[in-house]
């Protein structure tokens, strides 16, 4: 059948020179080489900041692409594996700036310019009807009303997710009742309640819960709508219906790369920061900061060849949140005791699967969302979107590859009945592959069992035989109701120790590669600060919130001082 696991890719110590004379300005350690700290390190660089990033494993972090190892012949690369697809929604607007950045041959707008964008998304149903949605088309919004707003949105929503009128016009008011709150009922009221209570998911009909309830969480974010909070999900749906009128947005809503991601981004990204003269150190892992007079006097990095101990003038900690919270030890949270709340946010599991066919797979023109897949499954062809065609890789048989996001680890499956924690890479792949023909073949012969040729799961998934299940070294921060009062801002009380990742808070509230940039440029406008830099400062940008409504906001800013729900909150 073809299933055959693959390898991982094993991290090597390699200092590496600068392609041009370094900085003579401070210098910043920055610990970690994921998108947050190529970002931080990007925006120091280009400021004059002696950089050195520190990277245990990859530069580029779960962005990066994997070569699966071993499969290229004839002079071919390998076959490009990933740790999940790349998405990059049109409200993203701190990734795009930073791409423009990037150089790349041919393209006026650097890296930004390989982004393009898809014209559909499919949602595939397990013994019922697919229907595929283009993007949304709403009328200009200049003269919205409330009435208006649920009638154009509730219109559109039941006519794009082919939902009864009654359902669209109730989750159209339940979206009217977020986007007209004010801030603080956004914190005070919608941080603390979860998205499914909200949107009364358990009391409406079966479509609405896998679509509305769902599909906006686990399946878009691996959020989950029983713990994800309103103010979360409700912001992300703010911005997707922001995106059709074109304000406070990059550019269309769905888009992804041309290529794979190091190809089209990160390697160029990395040929960039050399120019600027950041050093990169691989296989160095932090173990632990040295605190002295409120300021970290190093940080203690292990690699192959030992343990050494790390100097700077600034540090900024750029590892995602699990890792982060094990470095803030007594002397650290002497100083700044909120860092002590970090223990108490919530990581779980979403982790990508590639199918390697060997005829294209004709499923969808963008995305697909397998709506009834007990592990929350979507997918993307990518061959169709890549400038370099997948024949160009491996043995030369490949013809496409089905990228696919696994966002629901803790759910029995189909075939095995176990959830994907506990099965073996070989059942994971099987499981997939076979919730996915469910969702597919239902009405024709869409995969084929002789058409694959191999598959790759991340390798930061790993099989451990004595416990009979899996251990994951990339886990995804997910947002929970109440987690905003974990989360730190990007500086605190260590006057030289500063955050970047997306665990941080930023406006997109997030775990997203658009909430590490963000992040980043917080923790180097705070940096630039504290150093009494004249530099200026990183361009921060705001997500879409619809003016027209700012009105009812003022008036729900009142309702709220006083005890009192929105105004259009008719409950669930």
């Amino acid at each position: 059948m073809g299933f055959a696991t693959a390898g991982a890719v094993a991290a090597s110590a390699l200092r590496t020179p600068s392609a041009q004379a370094a900085p003579s300005g401070p210098r910043v350690a920055v610990l970690g080489g994921g998108v947050a700290g190529l970002t931080a390190a990007h925006e120091l660089a280009e400021r004059g900041f002696r950089v050195t990033v520190y990277e245990r494993r990859a530069l580029g972090g779960k962005a990066r692409s994997i070569p699966v190892p071993n499969t290229g012949a004839a002079g071919r690369p390998d076959l490009p594996g990933e740790h999940g697809f790349r998405f990059f929604p049109g409200f993203y607007q701190h990734i795009p700036d930073t791409m423009r950045r990037i150089p790349f041959a041919g393209n006026p707008d650097g890296v930004r310019d390989n982004l393009l964008s898809v014209s559909e998304a499919r949602f595939a149903r397990r013994g019922g009807d697919d229907f595929r949605m283009l993007p949304l088309s709403m009328p200009d919004a200049s003269h919205a009303t409330p009435e208006a707003f649920r009638e154009t949105v509730g219109a559109t929503i039941s006519a794009s997710l082919n939902l009864p009128a009654p359902e669209g016009l109730y989750f159209a008011n339940r979206l009217l009742v977020f986007n007209s709150s004010c801030d603080a009922r956004r914190v005070g009221q919608w941080e603390q309640t979860a998205w499914n209570r909200f949107v009364g998911g358990h009391q409406r009909s079966h479509e609405f819960r896998a679509l509305l309830s769902r599909a906006l969480t686990s399946l878009l974010v691996a959020a989950k709508d029983e713990i994800a909070s309103v103010r979360t999900i409700g912001t992300m749906g703010e911005q997707f219906l922001g995106n059709p009128f074109q304000v406070g947005n990059d550019g269309p809503l769905d888009r992804v790369l041309n290529g794979p991601t190091n190809a089209a981004w990160i390697d160029p990204w990395i040929g960039r920061l050399r120019e600027l003269g950041v050093e990169f150190v691989l296989g160095a892992e932090v173990r632990g900061l040295e605190v002295r007079d409120r300021r970290i006097a190093a940080a203690k990095v292990v690699g192959p060849s030992g343990a050494n101990t790390v100097d700077a003038d600034y540090f900024v900690v750029a590892l995602p949140a699990e890792r982060a919270r094990t470095l803030w030890n007594d002397d650290v949270l002497a100083v700044w005791p909120e860092l002590a709340a970090m223990d108490r946010l919530y990581v779980d599991w979403m982790t990508g699967i590639q199918f390697y066919l060997r005829r294209p797979a004709d499923i969808s023109r963008g995305h697909t969302a397998y709506i009834d897949s007990p592990w929350s499954l979507t997918s993307i062809s990518q061959n169709q979107l890549w400038n370099r065609k997948l024949p160009e890789y491996g043995d030369g048989a490949v013809q496409d590859c089905l990228s696919v996001d696994i966002s629901d680890w803790n759910t029995p499956g189909v075939l095995y009945g176990k959830i994907a924690k506990e099965c073996t890479h070989e059942e994971i792949a099987r499981e997939v592959w076979t919730q996915m023909r469910e969702h597919l073949d239902d009405v024709g012969d869409t995969l084929r069992d002789a058409d694959l040729h191999s598959w790759f799961l991340d390798p930061g998934v790993t099989w451990q035989p004595d416990q009979r299940r899996n251990v994951n070294a990339d886990p995804l921060l997910i947002n929970t109701t109440g987690s905003w009062a974990c989360r730190p801002e990007a500086h605190g009380a260590v006057e030289n120790l500063f955050l970047a990742g997306d665990y941080v808070r930023t406006n997109i509230d997030l775990a997203t590669m658009e909430g590490a940039n963000e992040s980043a440029r917080s923790a180097v406008n705070a940096l630039l600060d504290v150093a009494g830099s004249t530099a200026p400062r990183c361009a921060k940008y705001r997500m879409y919130r619809a003016a027209e409504l700012e009105p009812l906001r003022t008036i729900d800013a009142d309702r709220f001082a006083a005890g009192l729900p929105n105004m259009f909150d008719l409950g669930t």
